[in-house]
């Protein structure tokens, strides 16, 4: 029996997939539930696996875009398993080794004219700064000749020997479907950016008080995503028009709040979701926020894990970045950006000391967020980040972090 195997709907408004690699070779015989193929849609990579056992026929290539539905190969599941066979290793035979044939320079002459330089060469060394003395003559009796001169000083942007290949790629459906929203969001937003500084000191110290027990008690460390997830939390409750996004003429706002955050995955960034992290403890963001990672950078996020946020927070700070204006997830209003934590003096209590600083970043979209709520959202933010233990775990650490 010849089982036809078509793409299945990765979800809601797809309608083609691009197969990114086959994981088997036509004739092969596969078992069933066995991985086949990668594709890609314009929101993740997925796995296709075996419908049935047989011989398999491929019916596209990579790099083909195929219509969801449409048929990509053939399982003859009448086939029968083939024995294996041994590979049979051939000898390798060796070249004779061969001496490297010796170059012999035949030694310059050396007389009076060894190193001079002629007068047009000498005119084009002085206008370039360079002494004779510098020059290897190629001339008669080692004269340095024009030709020697004009060598030795190469013009700006003139090739000198050094590698200058370059190679071609196509880009991923996913990364192409990347490509377009974050233009589509350039140019179709009023973005701008809004900038503030946190001092990390008070978690800082609660990490280290707390971080041992924490992670021996619930299995996860204590990060500081879930400090600055529950801290947009509550900014987004005191400024609901952040929560919020534009529909045609209309704004929509939200009463739950659906947290993306941008991981870094095998084929590109992607941006699964918390759910109702309203809903959520200390333990319950950092237990999501590992288990969407690891879904996403093994492959396995799917396209629901990752639709349907209200706000995004990005953390450019894992590479190093000390400050980025960070692009909106379209259709949201606003993306949080975190950068790296850096000691850097400030003044308390009008003295000079040594502190922990973040820079963060609010980009907006201005057709519905104004100047006064985003100031204000990235304002309440700092706050909480800098005074957790009363904005954010009710002064009562141990029952917050469910000690």
């Amino acid at each position: 029996m010849i089982l036809e195997m078509k793409v299945p709907s990765p979800g809601e408004s797809i309608t083609e997939v691009e197969i990114a690699e086959w994981l088997v070779q036509d004739g092969d015989y596969v078992e069933k539930d066995q991985a086949i193929a990668e594709v890609d849609s314009d929101k993740a990579t997925l796995e296709l696996p075996a419908e049935q056992s047989g011989i398999i026929t491929l019916k596209a290539e990579e790099g083909d875009a195929v219509a969801v539905g449409a048929v990509v190969c053939l399982i003859d599941t009448s086939a029968a398993k083939p024995e294996g066979a041994p590979v049979s290793e051939e000898k390798k035979v060796e070249a004779p080794k061969t001496e490297p044939k010796k170059v012999v320079e035949t030694p310059v002459k050396e007389s009076y004219a060894t190193g001079t330089a002629s007068p047009a060469a000498k005119k084009i060394l002085n206008e370039k700064g360079i002494e004779s003395s510098a020059i290897k003559g190629t001339g008669k009796d080692g004269r340095i000749t024009k030709e020697d001169a004009v060598k030795a000083v190469p013009s700006m942007g003139t090739p000198t020997g050094g590698n200058r290949g370059e190679s071609r790629s196509k880009l991923s459906m996913l990364r192409r479907k990347v490509a377009e929203r974050l233009v589509a969001a350039k140019n179709e937003t009023a973005m701008l950016t809004t900038f503030n500084e946190v001092d990390m000191s008070p978690i800082f110290e609660l990490r280290k008080e707390y971080k041992e027990a924490f992670k021996e008690k619930h299995g996860v460390g204590l990060g500081f995503m879930s400090f600055f997830t529950l801290a947009v939390v509550r900014a987004l409750e005191m400024y609901p028009a952040v929560n919020s996004m534009i529909d045609g003429k209309e704004m929509i706002s939200y009463d739950f709040c659906d947290i993306s955050i941008a991981v870094s995955g095998p084929k590109g960034l992607m941006v699964p979701v918390i759910r109702n992290a309203e809903n959520l403890t200390f333990r319950g963001v950092e237990s999501e926020v590992k288990r969407l990672a690891i879904r996403a950078r093994e492959g396995e996020i799917t396209v629901d894990e990752m639709t349907g946020g209200t706000f995004t927070i990005t953390n450019g700070g894992v590479f190093g970045s000390m400050l980025s204006t960070p692009i909106i997830n379209p259709p949201q209003s606003a993306i949080l950006g975190m950068h790296n934590i850096v000691e850097r003096p400030v003044v308390k209590n009008g003295a000079i000391v040594v502190a922990p600083i973040m820079y963060v970043a609010l980009s907006y979209d201005h057709r519905i967020i104004d100047g006064k709520e985003s100031v204000g959202f990235l304002v309440a933010v700092k706050e909480a980040l800098e005074n957790p233990q009363e904005l954010l775990m009710d002064s009562d650490v141990k029952k917050a972090l469910e000690m």
